[in-house]
């Protein structure tokens, strides 16, 4: 069985959307799988919209709660 990575995102301000897609890029790039698990205040990102358009990555969109 090959080990798999997690890696976590959390805290205020900016950043970490930028820093979570760049691993997902450089794993895609080494042929790894990806994928990628987000809350978000809305249901709709831009992020989420480019990466389904260009790239072969799982997305698990989710909800923030209010």
């Amino acid at each position: 069985m090959k080990k798999g990575l997690v890696q976590v995102y959390t805290g205020n301000g900016k950043g970490k959307t930028t820093a979570a897609i760049g691993q997902a890029i450089r794993a895609l790039g080494q042929d790894y799988k990806v994928c990628l698990i987000q809350f978000f205040k809305k249901p709709t990102s831009g992020e989420i919209k480019i990466l389904k358009n260009l790239l072969s990555i799982k997305l698990h969109p989710h909800l923030s709660p209010p």
